[in-house]
């Protein structure tokens, strides 16, 4: 009894642990190729150099493989986002653009890296945020962090209602995550197309100004 019970709890062998990365690696890259309903586990099992069984294993059916691979970088994610916004908030009074940068530029930050993977993560959060049906999904790996940021802009703007507020946030995001899916179109119409500092700082600029023109009529 005490022999089966310690291979219950035996910690994953190092190979495990990289099929596991691999699995979710590809799962990332599938879905953001070709969506949800049109990725296939033999799509992501071909990319991860595996077996369809084992896709199965890690990461469950397709469903459950995708709330996997979104819920996998949203911590990591949220942590650095409320990090930074401690860290500014105890330096003084924060701006618009403060708050702003405090969101955006963990992500940004990650994508200038030329990670490829943060940038089919892109593509799963706007998934994830445009279809309700992953509505629990959005609920448990971003809404917490979302409404930290809201009560924080309700702070600058004491007199606005917070579906506006919210409003205002969600166009931002949806800036932001067009910025991390579009830079290609940025590249075509004349700029570089490189997701960088210069990018962010516009971003955060056009954002800002977005969200004062409705808070401050509102």
């Amino acid at each position: 009894m005490a022999i089966s019970e310690t291979r219950r709890q035996r910690a994953p062998s190092e190979r495990a642990i990289r099929t596991r990365e691999r699995i979710f690696d590809a799962a990332e890259t599938v879905f953001a190729d070709k969506g949800f309903d049109a990725a296939t586990l033999r799509d992501i099992a071909a990319l991860a150099g595996t077996q369809v069984g084992l896709v199965h294993h890690h990461g469950g059916g397709k469903a459950e493989l995708f709330c996997q691979t979104v819920k996998r970088r949203a911590d990591d994610l949220s942590t650095e986002r409320i990090d930074r916004l401690t860290a500014r908030k105890s330096a003084g009074p924060m701006t618009v653009e403060d708050l702003l940068g405090c969101f955006v530029g963990p992500y940004l930050d990650r994508a200038a890296s030329g990670d490829v993977q943060w940038l089919a993560y892109a593509r799963l959060v706007a998934i994830a945020s445009a279809d309700s049906r992953w509505r629990d999904l959005a609920a448990e790996c971003f809404d917490p962090t979302a409404n930290r940021f809201i009560d924080e802009f309700a702070s600058l703007f004491p007199d606005a209602r917070r579906p506006a507020i919210a409003s205002g946030f969600v166009y931002s995001v949806s800036a932001m995550l067009a910025l991390l899916t579009s830079s290609w179109r940025i590249e075509t119409l004349g700029a570089t197309g490189t997701i960088g500092a210069d990018h962010q700082d516009e971003l955060v600029r056009f954002c800002a100004a977005g969200i004062r023109a409705i808070l401050q009529h509102c």
